[in-house]
């Protein structure tokens, strides 16, 4: 980021004036700064002054000038600003939206102390540092301040995070304290963060590190934890001063640092994860900056100064423009500000995860953006500014955007489609889908708001081409998944996502519900389909019809209307809805019902009241009358009262209005007294309850308050008086004896004289309540309550009165059942006999008057057939045994089967005539058995075959006449009944008659008869197979004859006689016809030919239109040809084709050749301009006089090819003269000369050759030497002969070509001496460069044939002196070679000798080779095997040359095994210090102490020779580069670990030295980094073992074990070193790949060990020694202190020590002197050569020892 100095907004002072804090509002437009008097100036976003207030001091009493302004900020809706002060005080003035608005203020805040900072980070939260140390937070909504943490230091500065949910203060003794209102998840600690050197006054909280500097000069970068990330100082820069303030850019990704005259400006780097600092600021006079304020969109930057002057900056990466229309300024990696250049509007896009913004991009119509970062997404929307930031891969730049919704980009990739919402940073959900067309998504993002629903987002899109699914995009689940039998071309949901519209390829349009998921198909043929904006009505298309469904919910239910055109959109404004029709050229505006749309919308979403603002606009009709009924119901469901009273006034209802505007008015005066809705009100719910006429809740309701006066009065006042007093009686009220006797009164005033009656029942007054019941006319009453009691019964004349008034008014039954009780049988039987009460007569006759029981049941069945309860009536028939009537019942009631059931049991004469009758309704049910039965039964099997023909079931009829009738009779009636039918027109019915009886050519003669074909050809096929072509031809004859073309044509193709329906339709003058036909069955050129004849019937212009109508037009012409109706073609290529006429007259003209007209043919040939053809017939028929009288006329070019046929036809005479003079003639001298070829005659060839064409002599030549060398020795000889002939004749370049020609395998010598005088010829007579080709020629094939030296000799006759030296390298001359090279050319001496190396490499000829090359003999002896040889020769050469191959062989030993051999070799040959030696080095020494054996005293002299080589190393190391180098140090341990090996070696040759083996055995372990671990500490156990230090040897063989188990698991991990903490063992040493040590002897190190551990009495600890150290230690682990180790035992010498000239090395006297008197008592060799190595290693010996030999 670069600063630019654009503007000064305020003058600098002459002295000191400086600007003490400024502030830029959150919303960018407005800026804000505090000059040293204490006044706040206000400037917009350019720049320019628009306003200023002064701030006021806490006590006016201290004057104005008591006090500075410390601190000040804006608030986050930027219409407030906080001021900070030192006396003390926050002030918070409320400075308006606009200019010039009322300054008040509105916050104040008293502290203890002076405020010296302070930072406005989120809504009511002002946070402020203290002078005395604290930080606290003020709260603008309550007006009270709390500390949110305290120091003991003074505040110097105050900072938050990018996000303003975190805060930073800094402190005068150098303390940034951390402090989190919500840390968002980062986990990052809150606290004292980090002790800055300095005072940090200046600092910034960026997004990845914390910026911290002061007076020291120094600029700190922290990491989140505190730690130093970078520093940058400056203190050694006079031109630098301390810093006094920092900023940091919005978006954290830049820091600016105030100091004096400068700004300094510090950039991150996300790729390297540091600070950069850019080119500081330099301002001469600027002075000490005292403020810095940064805009909140981050492009400008303003630093106020000590004198006063405020100075603007341009902060800027990089800006460009955007296709002319929009200014991309980059203000920081991760933010950019777009600015549209038309309208001025600027959108600030930022990463808010601090990513680098990559591009940007304006899209869909210039009204989205679209940017990318390395890992997430900007998207967003200009016109409403909602910008959102999702993670996202990049995918290479392959997504696809669509921006048809406003409130969501869908984004295509990879098959993939992701929705984002603008304005939301998730992603609002993704789906797999192949179907990129925005009219196959459709996204709803709460469109129209719905009660109940708060938020409302679905999706719908296409998962194949025939599968939709819905997904709700909140819970991210399946809502509906469609399955449709058709692919879906175009779908859409209604605005509220409850509905789906979609079409299908077939144009049906298709409703989907989603809630019940029901699918309906509510239009075909559908062109065009829309919602209507913010409504659930649809409009669409089908053909010339506008369709609209007002009611979505009964799509049934649509409103139809003509139009004129297509339907091309929608428009709704102006409170109107037009559907746009083209009807041509114009466009119609058809009106939709605006009320039904508004009304039905308002109602859906539950907007009651914009329902009720469209219903006050519209006229009262029906229609709004509906609509303020459903409006009425719906807000009183709701209680929406006040618009519930609206409707019920608006419909007239006077009653429901006025009380439910009493209840508002109660509800309204609730909500006055206790605040919330009314309308929970306990009498305002009653009401609802009451106006829903549900009493018994409003009942509950009132109960429930304990209002039962309430409840009392609301059933008074509905004169609903029984539940009032059931209210009184539950509550034990009072009034309830007065309630009753006030209802019976009101009961009789209102002559309700039955509910008096009932009343008085109720409480026990039965003959008032009679009297009352009589009164009303209710005499069934009063028998009722008699009959429930005794006491009443026994009054007689009270029993009279009723019944009199029962039978009075026909109440028989109610009489009939009074007089039994009073026991009067007999006008009771009649009382119900009169009222028809027969079930209660019957039961008592059969009590009383059994006689009358058969009477009564049939007088009960003749009763109910009246009632026409026929079923009803049979059985009381039957029980009254009237048979007759029950079958007549049963009959009439259709009771079939208990009709048969009756009649079964009747005499047969009975039964017969009821029989039929049932038959015939179960023949009408198609039960044809059943009824067959019947018809039987009542012996009418006539009727039965009838009911089965008319049925057309003729086997069953058929089968039933021959059951009871004689088969002529059978056939003569059945065929009688065919004609009948035939006669009637029911050919079918007659047809199967005559089947049936087995007539079937009855039935095709009577179809043929009435012609009716196809029928008689269905039988024909049917029953006579074979006779059914032969039909179909004699058919179509005949119905051609009759004019029935069509038909005819069907029979003929029937009988696949294609061309008889051709030539029908042809003779009848129907070409189109014939020509369907032809080319419908005809084959590929049928039609063809159909056309052609049709074209030829027509003639003229006519034919030529029908065959270009057919395409056929050069068809028809080739056809016309071909048939030689060459007229016809003439005629037609006139008319239509006249470039096809020379090809007519061409054909004409072959014709009329093979017809053998000659001259009538030429004459065609040339009008067809092909005279060559006219030529070519004559000289085919050799009429050669003809032929060119043509060819001179017409085709001069033809003239030559007619000679030439005369020559042939002379050749085939073998009058060659006068074929030649012909061919000469036709100037074709080549034929001629080619007939000679091949008539052998090469001299009569030759001779043409040299005079017609001397260009080909040459080549001729070479054919004619060619076929002479074909023909074997003769013709070597003959070439020889004509080169000795072209030699004589002084041709000798032809010579020459002779002699290089001759070929003879036989005879090489005659091919040498060809060759050489073929050369000799060149050099003496040919030109130079002629002569150097014929010697490059001739040598390759004399060296090929072994004359190399003929060839070298002809190379040096023309001085081609590589060439003959080669000559004499191929043929192994060497000598000669090696002259030739000395004398004439020495460049050669090399090239020679060094193929001479070669040619002795390639031979095997090594002796020879080192006399020329001895490296080359080496490589060779090394290739060979030859090691000895190699090594031998090698040692003879200089001492680099020997290594090589020492190092070569060395390599080649250890590969193979042999490290002792490659060590031998070593000490044999010396050890240099070469760096590429050291792995072999190394390896050796690796193979020896991993190998077995080499613990004994045999070992000795390879250990001996080991550190012979290594001592040898070390030396000449010394002398080299590699000194004191890490190797160098290695290679002396390796050559002490070796001495250690020899002399233990040596020591285990004399007994009274073991202890010494065994101590040299526990040093080594020192060394196991270097040495196979498990090895040296079993040998180490062992020997400890030996010599009986068993506390040792149980350690070495326990740490032994573990180790060979560790070899085993891979893992060195489950090692203890418990036993060697304080030691030099190390622990750290690599994993031997394997076991060192065999199985047999690790189990016997297994059983000492257990054994000893169980025995427990040894302690598991390594012996010490006055250091308290481990004995073998040369480290103290108290001290420290290094000792040196023994060179005898390598043990630590603690004192008596034996120094030796070589700084370092030393020995312990004790050991030094046994190992002396054991070399003196034992004459070892071996010890002498230890003590030998000593004196050489440490430069002599001591003084002490003695001398040997």
């Amino acid at each position: 980021m670069q600063l630019k100095h654009l503007r000064t907004l305020l003058s600098p002072q002459d002295g000191a004036a400086k600007v003490t804090c400024m502030a830029w509002s959150q919303n960018n437009a407005k800026f804000a700064v505090c000059t040293v008097d204490r006044v706040v100036l206000l400037y917009d976003e350019h720049g320019e002054r628009r306003d200023k207030f002064s701030t006021k001091p806490a006590d006016m009493k201290y004057g104005r000038k008591s006090y500075m302004v410390k601190g000040m900020a804006f608030s986050p809706d930027s219409t407030k600003i906080a001021i900070g002060q030192t006396d003390n005080i926050i002030y918070v003035y409320k400075i308006g939206e606009d200019w010039g608005d009322k300054k008040v203020i509105c916050n104040k805040f008293i502290q203890t102390s002076a405020v010296t900072c302070l930072q406005w980070p989120a809504e009511y939260v002002i946070v402020f540092g203290l002078a005395e140390g604290k930080v606290r937070l003020a709260n603008t909504k309550t007006n009270k301040s709390s500390t949110i943490y305290g120091t003991d230091s003074y505040v110097v500065a105050l900072t938050t995070n990018c996000s303003g949910k975190g805060i930073l203060s800094g402190h005068a003794d150098g303390t940034i304290v951390r402090y989190f209102f919500d840390d968002e998840g980062s986990g990052e600690s809150q606290g004292k963060l980090v002790n800055h050197p300095c005072p940090p006054y200046a600092l910034a909280w960026a997004t990845n590190s914390i910026m911290a500097a002061g007076c020291d000069r120094r600029v700190v970068a922290y990491g989140k934890e505190g730690h130093v990330l970078q520093t940058f100082d400056y203190s050694r820069d006079p031109q630098e001063r301390e810093f006094t303030t920092a900023a940091a850019s919005p978006g954290g990704q830049s820091v600016v640092l105030g100091s004096y005259d400068r700004l300094r400006v510090f950039n991150w780097s996300p790729r390297k994860s540091v600070w950069e600092e850019a080119k500081p600021k330099e301002i001469a006079n600027l002075y000490t900056i005292t403020a810095l304020a940064w805009k909140r969109d981050g492009s400008r930057l303003c630093a106020g100064t000590l004198c006063g002057g405020v100075e603007q900056f341009d902060c800027c990466l990089r800006r460009s423009i955007y296709k002319n229309k929009f200014e991309l300024t980059y203000v920081g990696p991760s933010q950019v500000i777009v600015k549209n250049l038309s309208s001025g509007t600027r959108v600030v896009l930022k990463s808010h995860c601090g990513y680098e913004v990559e591009e940007v991009k304006i899209l869909g119509k210039e009204r989205y953006l679209v940017a990318h970062t390395s890992d997430t997404l900007l998207l967003g929307d200009l016109n409403t500014n909602r910008l959102s930031e999702i993670a996202w891969q990049g995918s290479g730049g392959n997504e696809k955007y669509f921006f048809e919704n406003e409130n969501v980009c869908m984004i295509f990739n990879a098959g993939e489609l992701t929705l984002v919402e603008y304005g939301s940073n998730d992603t609002l959900g993704s789906v797999r889908t192949e179907f990129m067309n925005p009219h196959l998504i459709s996204v709803r993002i709460n469109e129209r708001c719905q009660r109940g629903m708060e938020d409302n987002k679905k999706l719908a899109y296409l998962v194949d081409i025939k599968t939709i699914a819905i997904v709700d995009l909140i819970g991210g689940y399946n809502i509906g998944t469609i399955n449709h039998e058709s692919r879906v071309d175009w779908l859409e949901l209604n605005e509220t996502g409850h509905k789906l519209l979609f079409r299908d390829r077939k144009l049906r349009l298709h409703l989907y519900d989603i809630e019940s998921c029901s699918k309906t198909m509510i239009l075909n043929f559908c062109s065009y389909v829309q919602w209507v904006p913010g409504s659930d009505v649809l409009v669409a298309q089908n053909r010339n019809s506008l369709c609209v469904w007002y009611n979505i919910e009964a799509p049934e239910r649509v409103t139809m209307s003509s139009i004129r055109g297509d339907v091309v959109g929608l428009e709704r404004s102006g409170g109107k809805t037009e559907v746009m029709v083209t009807e041509g050229v114009t466009t119609v505006a058809y009106t939709l019902d605006e009320g039904l749309i508004e009304f039905g919308t308002a109602i859906d979403d539950g907007n009651y009241t914009r329902a009720t603002a469209f219903l006050e606009t519209l006229e009262m009709t029906p229609e709004t009358e509906a609509m303020w009924k459903t409006l009425s119901k719906l807000a009183l469901e709701a209680r929406q009262l006040h618009i519930a009273e609206r409707c019920f006034s608006a419909l007239g209802h006077v009653a429901k209005a006025r009380f439910l505007h009493e209840t508002n008015e109660i509800a309204d005066q609730v909500s006055r007294e206790y605040g919330g809705e009314g309308i929970d009100f306990y009498q305002v719910r009653a009401r609802l309850a009451m106006l829903e006429k549900n009493y018994k809740l409003a009942e509950m309701i009132f109960l429930e308050q304990n209002a039962v006066e309430e409840a009392m009065d609301m059933y008074q006042e509905l004169h609903r008086w029984d539940e009032c007093i059931a209210v009184a009686e539950a509550k034990g009220h009072p009034a309830l004896e007065k309630l009753r006797r006030d209802y019976y009164q009101w009961l009789m005033d209102t002559q309700q004289e039955e509910r008096a009656g009932e009343l008085q029942e109720s409480q026990g007054d039965g003959l008032a309540a009679i009297s009352l019941y009589l009164k009303a006319g209710l005499p069934a009453k009063a028998a009722r309550l008699v009959l429930t009691r005794e006491e009443l019964l026994a009054n007689t004349e009270l029993v009279e009165h009723i019944t009199a008034a029962l039978i009075k008014g026909e109440l028989y039954e109610r009489a009939g059942d009074l007089f039994e009780k009073i026991r009067n049988p007999q006008r009771a039987l009649e009382c119900y006999r009169k009222g028809s009460a027969f079930m209660k007569a019957v039961e008592l006759a059969r009590l009383v008057f059994p006689v009358e029981v058969v009477k009564l049941e049939e007088a009960w069945g003749d009763h109910l057939v009246q009632q026409k309860q026929l079923d009803a009536a049979i059985n009381h028939y039957i029980e009254a045994r009237c048979s007759i009537k029950a079958i007549e019942a049963a009959l009439g009631a259709r009771q079939w089967k208990k009709a048969i059931y009756i009649l079964d049991l009747q005499d047969r004469n009975t039964a017969s005539k009821y029989y039929p009758r049932v038959a015939q309704h179960y023949a009408s049910l198609q039960e044809y058995e059943i009824a067959e039965e019947l018809y039987a039964k009542g012996d009418r099997t006539k009727d039965a075959i009838d009911m089965y023909t008319q049925a057309g079931r003729w086997e069953q009829a058929h089968k039933l006449a021959m059951k009871c009738m004689q088969p002529e009779d059978v056939s003569v009636l059945y065929i009688t009944q065919a004609q009948e039918m035939e006669k009637q027109g029911k050919f079918r019915e007659a047809e199967r008659l005559y089947v049936t009886v087995e007539e079937p050519d009855l039935a095709i003669t009577m179809f043929k008869k009435h012609k009716l074909y196809d029928d008689m050809i269905r039988l024909l096929g049917k029953h006579h197979p074979d006779l059914l072509s032969d039909t179909h031809l004699h058919l179509g004859k005949e119905l051609e004859a009759e004019g029935r073309l069509q038909e005819a044509e069907y029979h003929y193709l029937e009988a696949q006689e294609w061309k008889a329906t051709v030539n029908m339709y042809r003779s009848s003058g129907l070409w189109e016809e014939a020509y369907r036909v032809a080319k419908a069955h005809g084959g590929a050129n049928a039609h063809k030919h159909v056309a052609y004849l049709w074209a030829k019937s027509l003639g003229g212009e006519a034919a030529v239109r029908l065959l270009n109508k057919l395409g056929l037009l050069e068809a028809a012409i080739d056809h016309a040809a071909d048939n030689c109706s060459f007229e016809f073609a003439f005629e037609l290529s006139r008319l239509a084709l006249k470039h096809k006429t020379p090809e007519i007259h061409l054909r004409y003209a072959m014709y009329l050749e093979d017809e053998g007209k000659l001259e009538e043919a030429e004459a065609e040939f040339i009008r067809a301009g092909k005279p060559k053809e006219a030529v070519l017939m004559f000289v085919h028929n050799q009429d050669w006089e003809a032929a060119q009288r043509v060819a001179e006329a017409h085709d001069p070019d033809s003239v030559a090819e007619v000679l030439v046929g005369q020559a042939r036809g002379a050749l085939e005479e073998k009058d060659f003269q006068k074929a030649e003079g012909l061919l000469l003639r036709a100037q074709r001298p080549g034929l001629a000369l080619n007939f000679y070829k091949e008539a052998g005659l090469w001299s009569d060839a030759l001779r043409i050759c040299k005079d017609y064409v001397p260009g080909q002599l040459e080549a001729l030549q070479e054919e004619y030497e060619r076929e002479a060398t074909k023909k074997g020795g003769r013709g070597v000889e003959g070439l020889v002969e004509q080169a000795r002939q072209w030699e004589q004749a002084g041709e000798y370049s032809r010579a020459v070509d002779c002699y290089l020609k001759v070929r003879d395998s036989g005879s090489s010598s005659l091919m040498e001496k060809c060759w050489v005088k073929a050369a000799e010829l060149s050099i003496k007579f040919l030109p130079p460069q002629r002569s150097l080709e014929v010697v490059h020629a001739v040598g390759p094939q004399l060296v090929g044939i072994g004359k190399h030296s003929a060839a070298a000799e002809l190379y040096l006759n023309l001085d081609l002196v590589k060439e003959a030296i080669d000559a004499f390298i191929e043929g192994e001359e060497w000598n000669k070679a090696k002259r030739v090279a000395k004398e004439l050319d020495p460049r050669y001496e090399d090239y020679v000798d060094q193929h001479y190396k070669e040619f002795l490499k390639n031979q095997g000829k090594v002796d020879s080779l080192v006399g020329v090359d001895v490296v080359a003999a080496l490589d060779l002896y090394v290739e060979q095997g030859q090691w000895d040889k190699c090594i031998e020769t090698a040692t003879k050469q200089n001492y680099k040359i020997l290594h090589k191959y020492v190092a070569l062989y060395a390599t080649h030993l250890i590969r193979e095994g042999g490290y002792a051999q490659a060590l031998a070799l070593y000490v044999q040959h010396g050890a240099p210090a070469n760096p590429q030696n050291f792995n072999i080095y190394k390896r050796i020494f690796t193979d020896m102490v991993s190998s077995p054996g080499t613990n004994s005293a045999e070992a000795y002299h390879s250990w001996a020779d080991l550190r012979d080589v290594l001592f040898n190393l070390c030396e000449n190391l010394v002398k080299s580069s590699e000194a004191n180098s890490a190797a160098h140090e290695e290679f002396e341990t390796m050559l002490l670990i070796a001495h250690y090996y020899a002399t233990r070696s040596a020591a285990q040759s004399i007994k009274q030295l073991e202890t010494i083996a065994a101590r040299l055995s526990v040093s080594l372990l020192r060394h196991t980094q270097l040495l196979p671990a498990d090895k040296a500490f079993y040998e180490a156990g062992t020997a400890a073992k030996a010599v009986g230090w068993e506390n040792m040897a149980f350690i070495f063989l326990n740490r032994f074990l573990d180790l060979t188990d560790a070899i085993e698991e891979g893992s060195l991990d489950a090692l203890d070193h418990s036993d060697f903490q304080d030691t030099d063992i190390p622990f750290e040493v690599p994993l031997p790949a394997k076991q060192h040590i065999l199985e047999a002897q690790r189990e016997e190190v297994r059983d000492w060990v257990l054994t000893v551990s169980m025995d427990q009495r040894l302690e598991q600890v390594l012996p010490r020694d006055e250091r308290g150290a481990y004995e073998a230690s040369l480290v103290a682990a108290s001290t420290g202190v290094r000792a040196l180790p023994c060179l005898i035992t390598g043990y630590p010498i603690l004192r008596n020590k034996i120094e030796f000239k070589r700084p370092g090395k030393a020995a312990n006297k004790d050991n030094w002197n046994k190992f002396l008197m054991a070399i003196k008592t034992s004459h070892s060799p071996v010890c002498q050569d230890v003590l030998k190595f000593i004196s050489q290693w440490c430069g002599g010996l001591p003084s002490t020892s003695f001398s040997f030999h």
